[in-house]
């Protein structure tokens, strides 16, 4: 009896101090949260792979609707800041300051598409509202909810940044246990192209802190049937900054191949 006392003491005290690590406002950035008057920069590279990029010819400038499987390599350099307001008020922006992506026609594609295309210049513009609707308790599941905007600053082109407006709104709940904690989120999406209204992104997240200065993430993120499963860790080298270490793997045809990520988060 006083190893099962024992057990489950340990048990809460792990708990809360994993509630305590994830209290705030929940980011974009898996595993990131932020708190009332707390800043975040992070800079980071990123690279994606995709050998089977669905494209039709017209959405790259040619005639031709029907749809083939190209590739593409993306390079990309960003920016993430993120700001809370208030404890469960924050606010997002994400650049791409410079984005190269080079494309390769399907080789079955009779259209007048050039063998191989590529682009490069500003990318994609995201801004977000992040409002947390109430913190975890012992009885009561964190959840939050998100509206992201992204401007078309890039009209005249077709393999990078966005051309047309583009909205979402979205939903999530988290909850945490002494072995980590898991959350869920999923969004309706707008495109100003087609003036529809689809399923957006959708992802499940486990975060759990390995050591004093490590903590790792597992997460599934898709988007339509573009499904890909994520491993990241964090390294706490200094009290406002920790290194992130992100991969992505798809796991449906569509999805991007490869996408490894690095960056150094700063908060303060």
């Amino acid at each position: 009896m006083r190893r099962a006392a024992a057990a489950a003491i340990t048990a809460l005290v792990l708990s809360g101090a994993h509630a305590q690590e994830t209290r705030g406002v929940p980011t974009s950035l898996f595993g990131t949260y932020v708190r009332g008057h707390e800043i975040l920069v992070y800079p980071f590279y990123e690279y994606t792979k995709t050998t089977a990029f669905e494209y039709k010819p017209s959405e790259l400038g040619f005639p031709g609707e029907a749809d083939f499987l190209g590739r593409t390599d993306e390079h990309e350099l960003l920016v993430f800041l993120g700001y809370g307001i208030t404890d469960r008020l924050a606010v997002e922006l994400e650049v791409a300051f410079f984005a190269k992506t080079s494309f390769e026609k399907a080789p079955d594609d009779p259209s007048a598409v050039p063998p191989s295309l590529e682009e490069s210049g500003l990318g994609d513009v995201d801004m977000q509202v992040r409002w947390l609707w109430n913190e975890e308790a012992e009885h009561r599941l964190k959840l939050f909810s998100f509206f992201e905007l992204t401007p078309p600053f890039q009209k005249n082109k077709t393999l990078i940044g966005t051309g047309d407006w583009e909205a979402s709104l979205g939903f999530g709940v988290e909850r945490g246990y002494a072995w980590g904690s898991i959350s869920g989120r999923v969004s309706a999406a707008w495109d100003g192209a087609d003036s529809k209204l689809d399923l957006g992104e959708y992802a499940f997240q486990y975060v759990r802190r390995v050591t004093p200065r490590w903590r790792l993430v597992g997460a599934v993120e898709g988007e339509s049937d573009e499904i890909s499963v994520i491993g990241e860790a964090q390294w706490s080298f200094a009290s406002f900054a920790y290194l992130k270490l992100n991969c992505g793997f798809g796991v449906t045809e569509k999805a991007p191949d490869l996408a490894p990520e690095v960056g150094v988060l700063f908060h303060f």
